[in-house]
């Protein structure tokens, strides 16, 4: 292995000469400090920047055992020094006097804790995995700048910001205590059938609309109401109390701007932990919980939507229906029949970003339109069914009817940031407006025709059934991709991530994933971008979606993030995602076809 000494000299040696001797540098230097790993050298100064790893052996990182100990530590600990890396490199770039500052950057974290590859924390040490742009005047290398850049600024890393006695190692230990203690709320949801938990003193406004930091000033700290409050003893000998919201159908209301859909948007993050002072760290949400939305024009591909799409003009079938450019029902009803092929144990949906005829249809169009004539079923008179046969609960946010009144097990009203327990309001009004079948109004008309009497029984105790053949939700079909769909003609590069919404995969084949709103950051997609590679891979035109996702999972948690990427590509902007993301992102493939 060569030396810092040696690093330098070549870089001294290579001054003037065209950008593409830059390639003399790749490899292995001894820092002292730390081992340089070169793995790839940009060719062109307008090319991407230079891959490189910063490696410390476990005396040098100097981390505790304490700390490292378990997956959740590791975690912690690597999402801590990944921003204490961001913030020496500002201060590096803000410290500059040169024209064109140092370009050393590594991929920042947003507000959550996630899995990611920028900097890898395990029993042999510390990685810190960076992108640095050589500089260059035109194209010709000014090397005794890279010199300084590789030579002096890149152990400055490891003195200010990678190695133990370098941070604040108080912080530290606070930031992993509370990342451990927030995953073991949400392993903890499921056994006390809840489905979120809400912690008092949360703060749930954003900044602003397109910010994710935490409203500063006037925000009203979140307070549980004593019905719905429960607690959890946390592994670090600490309380935490708030709001359970229980399994079942939960509808959240309020008047416009009185923060019902920051609940839920809140409630959407929570399934992944969030750094202190966030504001929402104790809003903590089963990790399977899915978004809901209409989607207008996005393409499905052999989805069974039966359960609420049926019998339609065209007689095209429903139980394995494909399109190109599905309208706002048939899409939403296809994402929520996805979601719960990728296993969601909760649906969070709110009226806004909703198809109306999904969702309701009233009496007065009933009569209208015989039920003969309507195709669609709406998730009014189907939610019970979905909890009761599949054990899938939903969080819905309604604004501008009450009809889930008739079917909701608990109701939340917020005012003014404030939540109530409105459960019992909500139920005698539904009473109220009762009518019964049998008042000289036919059945199919009767305003609660999907239940003799919704009142008679403790809907908070629906049995849930066993997914039979004759129910109305069974178990999904499953799809199988053709394993030609998966390269499509003109795809001659790995799919790609461009920004946190699209990933290019082949000519003319953006994957649009605007609509995930549980998608957090952009190295997520790239994940999901190298993920769809291994399916591609994987896919032999026998095995269903399911199935080549639950491998792919696995190889991340035998092997870590690497392991969806062809072996020596350290890839530091990679950040796990979902199940969910994986299988929503291959649904939107418009090029995905089904054996």
């Amino acid at each position: 292995m060569r030396n810092r000494d040696d690093l330098e000299r070549t870089l001294h040696s290579l001054d003037g000469q065209s950008y593409a001797a830059y390639r003399q540098i790749e490899g292995s230097y001894n820092l002292g400090k730390c081992e340089l790993i070169i793995d790839r050298v940009q060719v062109d100064p307008y090319a991407p920047p230079s891959r490189v790893r910063l490696l410390l052996d476990t005396e040098t990182a100097g981390i505790p055992v304490n700390l490292r100990n378990d997956a959740a530590g590791r975690i912690a600990t690597a999402d801590f020094l990944t921003r204490s890396v961001a913030r020496e490199i500002r201060r590096i770039r803000s410290e500059s006097d040169n024209e064109h500052p140092p370009r050393i950057s590594i991929f920042r974290p947003g507000q959550e804790i996630l899995e990611r590859t920028s900097v890898i924390v395990d029993d042999d040490g510390v990685e810190a995995r960076l992108s640095v742009g050589l500089p260059a005047a035109g194209r010709r290398i000014r090397g005794r700048e890279a010199a300084w850049i590789m030579c002096r600024l890149l152990p400055r890393l490891v003195d200010r910001a990678l190695a133990y006695k370098a941070v604040n190692p108080e912080a530290l230990a606070d930031h992993v205590e509370l990342y451990r203690d927030e995953e073991f709320v949400r392993s903890q949801l499921a056994d006390r059938s809840l489905v979120a938990f809400v912690g008092n003193g949360s703060i749930l406004p954003r900044s602003s609309g397109d910010s994710d930091t935490p409203l500063d000033s006037g925000a009203v700290e979140f307070e549980s109401p004593e019905s719905l409050e429960t607690s959890f003893d946390l592994p670090s000998g600490r309380r935490v109390s708030g709001m359970g919201i229980p399994e079942g159908v939960t509808v959240i209301v309020g008047g416009g701007y009185h923060g019902k859909s920051t609940l839920l948007r809140a409630i959407e993050r929570g399934v992944y932990s969030h750094i202190g002072g966030d504001g929402r760290e104790w809003v903590i949400t089963r990790a399977d919980a899915v978004s809901i939305r209409a989607e207008d024009g996005r393409a499905v591909a052999g989805v069974d939507i039966s359960p609420f799409i049926s019998d339609l003009p065209s007689g095209a079938d429903t139980s394995n229906f494909s399109t190109t450019n599905a309208s706002g029902s048939t899409s939403q009803a296809a994402n929520l029949m996805e979601a719960l092929e990728a296993g969601a144990s909760a649906l969070l949906i709110d009226e806004d970003t909703s198809a109306t005829n999904f969702m309701i249809r009233d009496e007065r169009m009933r009569r209208l339109i015989p039920e003969s004539r309507e195709p669609i079923t709406p998730f009014f008179d189907r939610v019970r069914e979905l909890y009761a046969e599949r054990g899938v609960s939903t969080v819905l946010v309604a604004g501008g009817s009450g009809a889930f009144f008739d079917v909701m097990d608990h109701v939340i009203a917020m005012d003014a940031y404030v939540p109530r327990d409105a459960t019992d309001e909500a139920r005698a009004i539904a009473e109220e407006d009762y009518v019964e079948p049998d008042d000289g109004i036919d059945e199919e008309d009767a305003e609660f025709s999907a239940f003799d009497d919704p009142f008679s029984a403790d809907l908070t105790n629906t049995r849930r059934g066993t997914g039979s053949d004759d129910a109305v939700f069974p178990a999904p079909a499953q799809r199988i991709p053709i394993a030609s769909s998966l390269q499509p003609a003109g795809k001659t590069k790995p799919a790609r991530a461009s920004g946190i919404d699209t990933i290019r995969y082949g000519r003319d084949n953006d994957i649009e994933l605007g609509a995930l709103s549980q998608l957090v950051d952009e190295a997520q997609t790239a994940a999901i971008a190298e993920a769809l590679e291994c399916v591609a891979e994987l896919a032999d035109g026998k095995r269903p979606v399911t199935d080549i996702v639950d491998e792919i999972i696995g190889w991340i948690d035998e092997d870590g993030l690497d392991a969806l990427v062809p072996q020596h590509h350290f890839l530091g902007g990679l950040a796990r995602p979902r199940r969910h993301e994986i299988m929503a992102a291959l649904n939107r493939y418009r090029g995905l076809r089904l054996a």
